[in-house]
């Protein structure tokens, strides 16, 4: 809801009284703002990196500034270190930190065929206080890990 100025409540209220209007300023007409169109790759792909980087990281070239091993951790273990290491990345300034979660599917326990890490880091990633931090965040190349890590790329520090 759009609040009204300081003119426009006095003028409602000189109409109402029967007074005369007071004179009230221009304002700039809005400008229309146009939803983007539903089948550019932008749309597919909403991302905060530019093609390059985004290639590069694609192709494992760009090592990470920091590096989080979350194996063998339980699930409310992991989810306060991985808050305490990106909060901590991004006030250092960091721009790429690689997330060790590992493949999953260890062990005879049907419970864990995915990975309980595996499953939840990305949802992690999506909650607050995280998700404000993070540009972009996709499977790490083979490199650095592949199936069992994350390459998350994070926004810049606003001073």
């Amino acid at each position: 809801m759009r609040r009204t100025t300081k003119e426009e409540h006095e003028l409602f209220h000189a109409a109402l009284s029967g007074q005369t209007p007071v004179k009230v300023k221009k304002s700039r007409p809005l400008a229309l703002v146009r939803p983007p169109a539903k089948n550019t790759q932008a749309s597919k792909t909403p991302t905060g990196l530019d093609g390059n980087t985004s290639r590069r990281l694609k192709r494992g070239e760009i090592a990470p500034d920091a590096k989080i091993d979350l194996h063998g951790l339980t699930e409310a273990a992991a989810h306060r270190a991985l808050t305490a290491f990106m909060l901590s990345a991004h006030r250092r300034g960091d721009k790429l930190v690689l997330i060790v979660t590992g493949k999953g599917g260890a062990g005879s326990d049907p419970e864990r065929v995915r990975g309980v890490l595996k499953t939840m880091v990305p949802r992690w990633l999506e909650e607050s206080p995280l998700a404000k931090l993070i540009a972009d965040k996709r499977g790490a190349h083979v490199r650095h890990g592949g199936p069992g890590a994350l390459y998350v790329y994070l926004r810049k520090v606003k001073a």
